[in-house]
């Protein structure tokens, strides 16, 4: 379950997460031509402060929400845009925040599942775990039997810097995926 109770730290001259950030925004550009109201899933973060910047109102959800419990603040219906970058793979049970959602629109990315990675699962931190990791194909079939269209998607690779066969297979298979949704 995904309970934004948890502090992280952003490293933004960390360059995978620095293109990550990069590539979702460009995403992000291309869907909002026009300053939204935007509900953020997770705690407020270094990229919440980004869609601040493009002009957008940003209010991320509570620091003790469960958002595997409580749908309070995705039934709110003065929001135009319910983003959620990679936030569903820490949930137990994403379909049911889904479903509940008001926003006629949804932004989202989540890390996909790798042949050759097994799912991400820190040992020290109870709420820093990947409890799902999908492929596409799983994925679109969540946000479509949820009340979603995917009206445009694009996938990206995480490169490294480290050297190895991992590494080498990250350079050019995809990691991350992000849809763009409307509410069915």
């Amino acid at each position: 379950m995904y309970k934004g109770t948890h502090t992280y730290s952003y490293n933004l001259k960390d360059k995978a997460l620095s293109r990550r950030y990069a590539n979702t925004l460009n995403f992000v550009n291309k869907q909002l031509t026009k300053p939204v109201n935007i509900l953020d899933l997770g705690i407020d973060n270094p990229f919440s402060n980004m869609l601040r910047d493009q002009g957008h109102y940003v209010d991320n959800t509570d620091m003790n929400q469960d958002l595997d419990l409580d749908y309070s603040q995705v039934t709110n219906e003065k929001y135009d845009v319910v983003t959620a970058f990679e936030i569903f793979e820490h949930m137990v049970a994403p379909f049911n925040l889904l479903r509940e959602i008001t926003a006629p629109n949804l932004i989202a990315s989540i890390p996909l599942s790798l042949w050759f990675a097994k799912a991400y699962w820190n040992e020290k931190d109870e709420w820093d775990r990947h409890y799902h990791e999908f492929e596409p194909r799983q994925f679109d079939m969540l946000l479509n039997k949820s009340g979603w269209r995917i009206i445009d998607s694009e996938k990206w690779v995480s490169k490294s810097n480290k050297i190895g066969f991992k590494p080498l297979l990250r350079s050019f298979t995809p990691r991350y995926f992000i849809v763009s949704c409307e509410r069915i």
